[in-house]
Parts: structure tokens; sequence; C-alpha cells
């Protein structure tokens, strides 16, 4: 189980929490907390019912497995086709992230150059990549924890900056949570993982809520400390707002740290991103929903390489070419249209089965239905769109298997 609970907060302790908190104040000025509140309520739902229903269904895929299980064939391909997609945006957010941090003139190249290099770490197995991602966890939190301590010890906090003014409004809240959701994800990359793990049945309902409480423990933590030194304003204004944070707290000592830490961070996030994006295309590519050469295992590291090496190229290519704001906004509605099929997934199941609390299925589908379309126009727009591209695809291929 540690490998498991390592990945997952590989995933969530990312460059989410080194970029997300800034466009999620601005969107909900003094309310961001209570939209970091929301997406954490909308986590847990999400990850109840993934952890129910990949106890039942341990096979690599995640919800691309649930959907098609419970809901049907269509429901399946729309899941995977959102977390595929989705997530090839999202690892185009964090290998930019990397680039930015280590070497902003070279950006786009630092991040191929990460892209390529994980991709081979990935190619041997997981084994190797949990152990990497768990140096990197314990790397990443070691700097968070410097920030915390920095911010909550200096003579810049003021406590006047937690307050609620009527800048926050119902709308910009959502839409924080919404982007606040990004950095939550990580979750899902346990579940896509079943065949991998040990006893998956049991490993992976513990090593789901286990994963998510370490993470919302630490993203509340950050969020208070950095609000205490920079108020909502200050944070909506940073570009890099914990290294603004390390700087309004005196401790610039820290800021090589945090920069460091940040690109750190990306990288783990990235590790477990590709990781999880490969391991759902292998699943979809067994059932002939993607191309089914997709589908080959290497006999020796016992890793879908083929994917792992497609998924590693168009990530190459959108890191190249891509704006890491529209690859976050993209990605956040793809991830919530994927939850939003695990909870109704979730719905189904029986008491025999293992059914969670009507509630909290029904919240996490509402939730995340409401937080994508609460999300930046553009992103609301691109993301459908894609998914209409998804449901296409699907019927294109059923007139044509029913022609043959």
């Amino acid at each position: 189980m540690p490998d498991a609970v390592t990945i997952g907060l590989g995933s969530m302790i990312g460059a989410g929490v080194f970029a997300a908190l800034a466009p999620a104040a601005r969107a909900a000025g003094s309310g961001l907390l209570l939209g970091l509140a929301l997406a954490a309520v909308v986590a847990y739902c999400n990850a109840t019912s993934s952890a129910r229903l990949a106890a039942l269904y341990p096979a690599s895929g995640g919800t691309y497995v649930y959907g098609r299980e419970r809901l049907g064939d269509f429901w399946g391909h729309l899941a995977g086709w959102a977390f595929v997609v989705g997530k090839t945006a999202s690892c185009a957010a964090m290998a930019l992230t990397v680039g930015t941090y280590i070497w902003p003139g070279q950006a786009h190249a630092v991040a191929v150059a990460a892209v390529v290099a994980l991709t081979a770490v990935n190619y041997t197995g997981v084994q190797k990549s949990a152990l990497l991602t768990r140096i990197i966890v314990a790397v990443v939190l070691a700097a968070l924890a410097a920030v915390v301590i920095a911010s909550l010890t200096s003579g810049a906090v003021d406590t006047a900056h937690l307050d609620i003014d009527t800048d926050a409004t119902a709308g910009g809240v959502l839409q924080a949570a919404g982007l606040l959701f990004f950095a939550f994800a990580g979750y899902a990359r346990i579940a896509t993982l079943g065949e991998e793990i040990r006893d998956p049945a049991r490993t992976i309902p513990r090593a789901i809520p286990i994963a998510l409480g370490i993470t919302l423990v630490v993203y509340a933590l950050v969020a208070v400390s950095v609000l205490l030194v920079l108020g909502p304003d200050g944070l909506a204004a940073a570009d890099a707002p914990l290294t603004e944070a390390a700087r309004a707290a005196g401790a610039d000592w820290l800021v090589p740290v945090v920069r460091v830490g940040a690109a750190i961070a990306a990288l783990s996030s990235l590790l477990a991103l590709i990781l999880g994006v490969s391991r759902t295309t292998l699943a979809m590519a067994r059932d002939h929903h993607l191309p089914h050469a997709l589908a080959a295992v290497h006999p020796k590291f016992k890793a879908p390489h083929r994917a792992e090496l497609l998924i590693g190229a168009v990530v190459a290519i959108a890191a190249a070419t891509t704006d890491v704001r529209a690859a976050i906004g993209f990605s956040s509605f793809g991830v919530l249209a994927y939850y939003a099929i695990a909870n109704a997934s979730a719905w189904t199941l029986t008491p025999a089965e293992g059914r969670p609390a009507r509630i909290i299925p029904v919240a996490g589908l509402a939730g995340c239905i409401v937080l994508a379309f609460a999300l930046p126009l553009p992103s609301v727009i691109i993301g459908a769109a894609v998914l209409v591209i998804g449901a296409a695809a699907y019927a294109t291929r059923r007139v044509t298997t029913h022609r043959q």
C-alpha cells in the first residue's frame, strides 16, 4: 500500500499547489478558502466512489472500466476519452511548469526533455516509478513545510486577510473550486493501477482516502499561510505565489528552495500522470476503443510500453506548443467529466457490492457537473467539444463494426 499512497500523493501534491492558488484567488477573492473547501468535498465524494468501484473492478483503466460495467459501453468509452485527453493536457501543463521554474527562457525545451526522461522511467515498470515518486514527495513536502513555517512565524501575518468580503461571489467561489480541483485529482492514478498493485481489493480502497486526506491537510496549511502574509489581492496578483509568500515573510533564502520544490513537484505530477494515462490507454486498446496495438505489454518490464511511448510523444508535442493556462482549464473540464461518470457508476452499486451512502455519489455527480460548467468559458467550450468528438468516434466505431 505505501507505493499506491505515494503515487497518489505524487499526483496530488504537485505543481497544482504552486500554481493553482493564484488563479483561484483571482476568481474567488477573499472566498478562496470556501472554494478550497468545496473542491475538497467534491474530491472526497469522488474518492469514495472511486475506491468502492476500484475494489470491485481492480483492472487497469479506472472509470473507463467502471462506466462500461455499470452504465454501458458508451459511458465507459466517454470516461476513458475524457481521462486520456484531459490528462494529456495536464501532462503538458506539468511539463511546462518544470520548464518555467528551471529555465524560464527555454521552458518549452526543458518541458520536452522532462517528458522524455519520465516516459523512460515509466517504461521500466511501476516499482521504479513508485520509488522515485516517494523521494520526490518527501522533498516537496519539506519545501512546503518550510514555506508554511516561515509564513506563520513572520511579522507579516495579518489574520484579517482570512475574512470573507463582498468580493467573494458564488460564481467566483465555484470557479475557484473547479480550478483547485485540478490539483486534487491524483487519486485516479491509484485506481488505474489495479493490475499492478498487490491485493488491489484491499489496498485501493484504503490508499485512496489516505492519500486524499494527507493532501487536504497540506493544501489547507499552504493556502492559509499564504493568505495570511499576502492577502487575497496579493495572492491573486502573484505569478509564483509561494515565492512571493516567502519574500513577504522576510525569508528570501527560501526563494530558490521554493523554485526547486515547484519544479520537483511538477516532475512528481508528470511522472504519475504519464503512468495513469498510459494504463487507461491500455484498457481502452484492449477493448478496441483505441488501436489494439496499444494493448501490448512489455515481456520484461510488464508495462504497456507502446501506450507509454505514444502518450509521451503526444505530451512532448503539446509541451512544445501549448500555453499552460489553457492546458489547465481544459484538463479540469475533462477530469470533472471523468469523475461525474465515476459517481454515476457508484450509484448503481448494491449494498453487497460495497455501495457508499447514497448522498456521496449524488453530491459527487452534482458537484462535478456544477464545477465543470463554472470554469472559464473557453475551457467549457473546448472541453464540451472534445467530449462530443469522443462520442462521435464511438458512434463511428459502432457503425463500422456493425457493417462488418
